[in-house]
């Protein structure tokens, strides 16, 4: 907990003015709303968690959960008819099982949208967060910062 806390307040955004964590944030997010929403908010975060152990948990844009590792993989926000799953490249990941069913028109964000009643297909999620996580290792791994005096090759 102390890694993703040191992490969180690195970027200035995590860190309510009550000192709360991202995690236990989420974690009152996921009670107050006491319903399927609720629950399923708490299930993708558990998924989340299984596919990427090393994720740090964000709380940004006023109240919003954020999964982070080496960039954000994706945010969960909750609508009253929609539990939504925002991958912020997702335009950029494989979905063969047909996960991404909103905001398929962008160039770079695709989402899932969870209505009540929806059926998770867990390993499906799972291998996108992995795909999303490894997207944003290998950017990192060759994107150097700007002024650095060298030039990523495109060769």
């Amino acid at each position: 907990m102390k890694k993703a806390t040191a992490i969180a307040k690195k970027s200035g955004s995590s860190q309510e003015k009550d000192g709360a964590s991202p995690s236990r944030l989420i974690d009152a997010r996921i009670e107050e709303l006491s319903d399927w929403r609720g629950e399923m908010l708490a299930r993708v975060r558990t998924l989340i968690r299984q596919a990427e152990p090393d994720v740090v948990e964000e709380w940004k844009w006023r109240g919003v959960p954020v999964w982070e590792r080496a960039g954000i993989i994706c945010t969960g926000e909750t609508y009253k008819n929609v539990v939504k799953l925002t991958f912020a490249k997702g335009a950029s990941l494989e979905d063969p099982s047909g996960l991404f069913n909103s905001s398929l028109d962008g160039n770079t964000r695709r989402a899932i949208d969870f209505h009540e009643g929806d059926e998770i297909d867990e390993e499906a999620l799972k291998a996108l967060i992995r795909g999303a996580v490894a997207l944003n290792t290998s950017r990192r791994a060759t994107v150097r910062p700007a002024g650095s005096g060298k030039k990523s090759s495109s060769a």
